[in-house]
């Protein structure tokens, strides 16, 4: 509903009452606006519309896929979509990301805990809510500045200034965007994943991120030690997702389907099979197993007929089955495949290192069966890109022929070889990995996962460094302030940033001339009005 629309329907209401004639028409209209979104469902609603429409567009052109960053605290994510808007013109393709490890690692009430699914599973929905809380009230900031112009413009009886601004509010682009959100392994069984994947939802998720390891046993995507479950316990969980979505009116809510089987070795059950060929069979032909007779058989012992032999699955001290080195990437294949048939949306393979031929070589097979098949993919801070990547083309090039006997493989990553042209065409396909990998891997969704956890140790150690050594305030004064000045952040108003102007705004709805407001003449904030 456009601007004027929402004042003549406010003042309709206004005048039906009688008693009303305090209530601003005007000023409802413009309370309305800065709170679009009522819940958390409207949110849900709205954004899996977008992220469905942004996968039809993928489908149609490869260069249209989308990104995100990891996030754990919601103004981090608030200023994200500000920072987008303000470099960018429009959040159009840029979601944010939720990421398991960091709730762990940062939010936990445990304190610092690996990614093992042992913080409280609440802290999950609670982090949705406050991110979209945040992201509504950049909304809320944003069109206040907007209806203050207004107000200037009618005052200085500028009416195409006014006109112009009407219709920057009519136009207005929110800040809220999807969020893709990490759910581990369900925290439980599929009854503990649907009760969680509601509460997620209720508080704004239109996509759930879901991985096909043991709950009780996960493990960082990055780490040793992984289990996997058979085919049919993860199903079952993607149905209670989808249930979740259901029951709560999100009808096209999304699905990521993540297997962790590249890296994952183990599992920690013998998959049901009730015939040759069917899911829990193909699932069990990739276990470690050895011919059992008569004089080698024990008491415990798990059997399965494999081409017609008894065969005994390789059990570990954990009691843990054991699956055959070399297949991760069948596993994969067969988890996505079954996942994408199953009620999934989108895939996730976790990877052990960034290299788009070993991603691709796995979705061309997924897609021979699913042509639609599209990846999320981690762009991850466990990876070293610079040694990754330099090793890729010193491979390339040597099998080339070319000449590299002057670079040590192992050394890659000295700062020695910065400025080497192995160095900078190493750089160059990094720069280029997101727009390669959605071409040819059909990734379309990049993200990291943990960009602002390092960003914040990184920014805190040098900011201690100069202030508490030498250099005192100019530390921060250089290197903090000055810049936000410079660069335009809005956060060096810091009060207008935490809702203080809008306050004033609520203030002067409610008392009229009689508003006590912060933001007069000796608000130090107006230090920076240039």
């Amino acid at each position: 509903m456009a601007y004027q629309d929402q004042i003549a329907q406010a003042h309709r209401i206004i005048e039906t009452a009688k008693t009303w004639d305090g209530i601003n028409a005007e000023s409802v209209a413009r309370m309305r606006l800065q709170n679009r979104f009522q819940t958390g469902l409207d949110i849900a609603r709205y954004t899996a519309k977008i992220m469905r429409e942004d996968m039809a567009a993928y489908d149609t052109d490869p260069s249209l896929y989308t990104q995100s960053l990891g996030c754990w605290h919601g103004f981090i994510g608030q200023q994200k979509l500000i920072s987008i808007k303000k470099h960018f013109g429009s959040t159009k393709r840029r979601y944010l990301y939720l990421s398991g490890w960091m709730v762990a690692a940062l939010r936990s009430e445990f304190g610092p805990l690996p990614d093992q699914s042992m913080h409280e599973k609440t802290s999950v929905p609670a982090l949705i809510e406050e991110l979209y809380t945040f992201l509504r009230q950049a909304d809320a900031r944003e069109l206040g500045l907007l209806f203050r112009d207004l107000d200037a413009a009618r005052q200085a009886g500028n009416a195409i200034k006014e006109k112009e601004i009407l219709n920057a509010i009519d136009n207005y682009q929110t800040h809220v965007v999807p969020i893709i959100a990490d759910i581990d392994a369900g925290f439980g069984n599929a009854e503990a994943t649907y009760l969680l994947a509601k509460k997620m939802i209720e508080a704004g998720a239109c996509c759930i991120q879901i991985e096909n390891q043991v709950s009780d046993e996960k493990q960082c995507g990055h780490q040793d030690g992984k289990v996997t479950v058979p085919h049919e316990d993860f199903l079952g969980k993607i149905r209670a997702v989808r249930y979740a979505f259901l029951e709560l009116g999100v009808d096209d809510g999304l699905i990521v389907a993540r297997t962790d089987s590249l890296g994952a070795g183990l599992t920690k059950q013998i998959a049901i099979s009730h015939k040759p060929g069917d899911i829990g069979d193909l699932y069990n032909s990739f276990l470690d197993c050895e011919e059992i007779t008569p004089e080698n058989c024990v008491n415990g012992d798990v059997v399965i007929n494999r081409d017609g032999k008894l065969m005994r699955p390789k059990r570990l001290a954990s009691n843990l089955f054991q699956f055959r080195p070399g297949t991760g990437a069948d596993r994969c294949v067969l988890d996505c495949i079954t996942a994408l048939q199953n009620g999934a949306d989108l895939l996730w393979i976790e990877t052990e290192k960034p290299h788009i031929e070993q991603i691709a070589s796995m979705v061309g097979r997924i897609r021979e069966v699913v042509p639609n098949a599209k990846l999320v993919y981690n762009n991850s801070p466990s990876f070293n890109w610079t040694l990754n990547f330099r090793q890729q083309v010193y491979d390339a090039w040597e099998k080339a022929g070319k000449d590299v006997s002057k670079y040590d493989r192992a050394k890659l990553m000295s700062v020695d070889y910065d400025d080497t042209d192995l160095a900078k065409e190493a750089d160059e396909r990094i720069r280029t990995f997101q727009a390669d990998g959605a071409k040819r891997a059909g990734i379309f969704h990049h993200l990291i996962t943990l960009p602002t956890y390092h960003t914040a140790a990184l920014s805190t150690d040098n900011l201690a460094k100069e202030y508490f050594g030498d250099q005192g305030m100019l530390g921060y004064v250089r290197n903090v302030q000055r810049q936000e000045i410079r660069q335009g952040i809005a956060c060096v108003k810091h009060q207008n940033m935490a809702g203080s102007d809008i306050g004033d705004d609520h203030k002067e709805y409610f008392s009229g001339e009689a508003a006590l407001k912060a933001g007069g003449a000796h608000n130090t904030m107006n230090q920076f009005a240039a």
